[in-house]
């Protein structure tokens, strides 16, 4: 018999995201299912080659059951996607925000920096004044 295109081949590389475990187990699954049912219905009509007529109609049959599998399975296909778009969109929103966070973070933590520098440099300065004055006062001769 001739074959159809597998419906539920994985698309190739870079053009879309990869799908989950899950869903390519279920993918497979569909795909046993489908390779059954045709197995079946071409056994069905090679034991039924004598009846040209009963023949054309399990033909016909068998056709619009392929047409109907290709349908539901992109249709799963495109669900899955959808889904899959939508995750990894939430995961790019959140992975921004995160980063925006992380740069708070940072700019808080050089300020935050600047400011214990700030303040040291100020309490050394007001100590060595005060230490100075101390030498002045020793420095003091009593007769002066």
């Amino acid at each position: 018999m001739n074959a159809v295109p597998n419906p539920v081949d994985p698309p190739s590389e870079g053009q879309q995201p990869p799908i989950s475990l899950a869903a390519e187990r279920a993918r497979a699954q569909l795909h046993e299912e489908i390779e059954r049912v045709r197995n079946g219905v071409e056994e069905m009509l090679s034991e039924q080659a004598a009846a040209g007529a009963e023949d054309e109609a399990l033909r016909r049959e068998l056709d619009a059951l392929r047409e109907d599998t290709r349908l539901f399975v992109k249709k799963r296909t495109k669900r899955v996607e959808r889904k899959l778009e939508g995750r990894i969109d939430g995961v790019e929103q959140r992975t921004e925000r995160l980063e925006a966070r992380i740069d708070e973070v940072e700019s808080d933590r050089t300020a935050a920096e600047i400011r214990i520098h700030a303040q040291t440099e100020q309490m050394l300065d007001e100590l060595l004044a005060e230490l100075r004055s101390i030498a002045d006062l020793f420095t003091r001769r009593p007769g002066n």
